[in-house]
Order: C-alpha cells, then sequence, then structure tokens
C-alpha cells in the first residue's frame, strides 16, 4: 500500500511538472531542467559510479576535469528530461529548435534499395531524438524502452514519445515479447535500433576504453542472422533543443562462418566505435551507468 501510495504520488508530480514544461518553450524547458540537474546532480550518490567511470576511462583527467565532465553529464541530462515533452514538436530546421543531419546518404541509399539495417547507438546528445528523426525521414524502424518501474508514470513517459513518431515506427518493451516483436519486425521487412551501451550480466565480454564490459550481443547475432548492415548513429547536442543527427557508412563486417568469433569482431568494433564518440566528447556520454564490473 506505502509503494502504490508512492507511485501514485510520483505520478501526480510527474504529470504536473509535464504539463508546466509544455507551457514553456523548448530552449526555456530544457534550459530549466538543466539547471535544476546541474545544481543538484553532483550532490547524488549515483554521481560516485560517474567519478569512478572517468577515473578508470580517463586516468590523465584531474578530479577538478573528472567533476566538470560529471556536472556537463548532469546538464545535458536535464535537458533531455526538459526536451521530453517537445520531442514532437522538434522538425528539422537550419537553426533554432529542432535538428539537422550529416551522413544522410547513407540512409538514401538504404531507401533507394528498399534495404533494411540494424542501427546502433549509445546514451550521448539527446537519445530520444533517435526515433522521433528516423520517423521524419520515413524509416521504416522500431526501437526499444525499457518501462519505469511506476507503471503510472510510465504511462505519463510514453505517450511523449509515441506522439513523435508515425505509423512506420514502433517502440518494443524490453523483455521476451519485445525480442520476439523484433524478430518478427526485421522478419517483415523492417529495420531496427539499438542502445547497446549499457551493461548486460550475460553478455559477451568485449573491451572498452581497456577494460572489458559485458555487452549485448544480440546486435551482432541478428545482423548475422538476416545479413543486414549495421549503421552507426548518434545525436550531437549544439545547444538547448538543437541537434544534429550524425550517420555513419556502414560497418565493415566480414562473417568468416564462425558465429562466435564473428559475434566477438562485430561487439569490438561496435565497442570501439562508441569509444571513439565519447573520447571526442566525453561529456556526452551518460558516465552514471555501472558500465563495468566494480
Amino acid at each position: 500500500m506505502l509503494r502504490d501510495g508512492s507511485h501514485h504520488l510520483q505520478a501526480v508530480a510527474l504529470r504536473g511538472a509535464t504539463i508546466a514544461l509544455q507551457y514553456l518553450s523548448p530552449v526555456r524547458s530544457s534550459n530549466f531542467c538543466a539547471w535544476i540537474t546541474r545544481a543538484l546532480g553532483p550532490l547524488l550518490p549515483v554521481s560516485k559510479i560517474a567519478e569512478s567511470n572517468l577515473r578508470h576511462a580517463f586516468p590523465e583527467m584531474s578530479a577538478a576535469e573528472r567533476m566538470a565532465v560529471i556536472k556537463a553529464v548532469w546538464d545535458n541530462l536535464g535537458r533531455v528530461v526538459g526536451e521530453l515533452p517537445h520531442l514532437a514538436t522538434l522538425r528539422q530546421s537550419t537553426e533554432g529548435p529542432g535538428w539537422e543531419i550529416e551522413g544522410e546518404e547513407h540512409l538514401e541509399l538504404l531507401k533507394a534499395a528498399g534495404a533494411q539495417a540494424i542501427f546502433f547507438s549509445g546514451h550521448l546528445g539527446n537519445w530520444e531524438m533517435i526515433l522521433p528523426i528516423a520517423s521524419s525521414l520515413g524509416l521504416t524502424v522500431a526501437g526499444f524502452y525499457r518501462p519505469a518501474s511506476n507503471k503510472r508514470a510510465d504511462a505519463l513517459i510514453q505517450p511523449l514519445r509515441e506522439r513523435a513518431l508515425n505509423q512506420h515506427v514502433s517502440l518494443f518493451q524490453k523483455g521476451p515479447e519485445g525480442a520476439r516483436a523484433a524478430l518478427l519486425h526485421l522478419q517483415s521487412g523492417g529495420s531496427l535500433g539499438l542502445l547497446i551501451d549499457q551493461k548486460m550480466n550475460d553478455g559477451v565480454a568485449v573491451p572498452f576504453f581497456g577494460r572489458s564490459a559485458m555487452t549485448a550481443p544480440a546486435l551482432a547475432q541478428l545482423a548475422l542472422r538476416f545479413h543486414v548492415p549495421i549503421i552507426p548513429v548518434r545525436v550531437v547536442r549544439l545547444g538547448p533543443a538543437r541537434f544534429r543527427m550524425v550517420c555513419e557508412p556502414p560497418l565493415v563486417v566480414s562473417p568468416t562462418g564462425d558465429k562466435k568469433t564473428d559475434t566477438y569482431v562485430i561487439l569490438r568494433t561496435v565497442n570501439a566505435t562508441l569509444e571513439r564518440w565519447i573520447r571526442a566528447d566525453p561529456a556526452s556520454w551518460l558516465w552514471l551507468h555501472r558500465r563495468w564490473p566494480k
């Protein structure tokens, strides 16, 4: 009863906050939430995880430099939250709130051939913009989401995402049912987008910033099974509610027929791609995850 009452209060607070943020412009909503998280986030215990991760990944960083990155991480996370109620209003544009794209030619080649692909990214910039941008570009793609433990809150969050998508873009809940739906989606010719930068305890140990990180093998296994290209994409933050989607050429994959070896090689290339992005802008990644073993 206590948990149910707590969830109810959380949902009421979330609903009120969402309505209030929708009255603000996307830029002001982004700035307001960033102001809150930038002030409070570094004080929370979870920031110690980020500090530990940074210390191992960038041993040359000073304590002051690590704290500056952590503050920037919280700033970006607040902006992601503040921009969520406005996802459906953000359009492709040359300036102001909205997005632009780099590397669209890779997507055009895919669409012209009527082909499918597996896209991968991580929690960089505003990752919530990936599927809305794919939707605007006319891609038939599906992604996964992890539902909030508070079902009432989840019922408020999911419509914010879904309103930014067209009928060709789907969201599958993580779990066995979502996995089956994803397989059917690929079998019917659709593409799939995956965020692959979180620890999976029963995954494959693959190097990431010089340490073994348990990595979900599904991306590699599905690409090998369906013989589809693997395309790296990421969303770069240019400012409050302003983004650039960067689409890179497909990964070069040369299957040997040994599924275990091929899976490892693909995952190693994927992690190396993520590491390259993060090294270029450490503050853009969500260092708050327990990505490596303690």
